[in-house]
């Protein structure tokens, strides 16, 4: 026989005892639409462009309405990195190691994320 966890209440709402997993599942979920919605755009905009050299790229990501969609896919991406490899430390990670690689895992996302929205401003801002 299975022992049932937590309380009634809590199993009908949906949250566990971190109470918080029915709002870390709907994070991961708009940030995996939003990935497929801006990855789309980025695939075809490539395909669109004459060449992908140096002076041609360079031009396309200096314009506002391929900067902005590009930063929002840089900082989608990235969280939704942090979110994926979160779960599955949290799942299979016991003990001290658990928090510092949920730390190393934040720092690296963090990290991440800041280049390259600085390379993409850099470009975008003609640095």
């Amino acid at each position: 026989m299975a022992v049932e966890r937590g309380t009634a209440l809590g199993r009908v709402r949906g949250l566990g005892s971190a109470k918080g997993g029915a709002h870390h599942w709907w994070v991961q979920r708009l940030t995996a639409v939003s990935n497929l919605l801006l990855l789309t755009w980025f695939v075809a905009s490539l395909v669109s462009l004459p060449t992908l050299d140096y002076f041609t790229m360079s031009e396309w990501l200096s314009q506002p309405l391929v900067a902005v969609p590009m930063a929002l896919l840089i900082l989608s991406v990235f969280y939704h990195l942090r979110l994926g490899l979160q779960v599955v430390v949290e799942d299979y990670v016991d003990g001290g190691a658990r928090i510092a690689l949920l730390l190393f895992i934040s720092a690296f996302a963090i990290t991440g994320a800041a280049l390259s929205l600085f390379s993409l401003f850099t470009i975008a801002f003609g640095a």
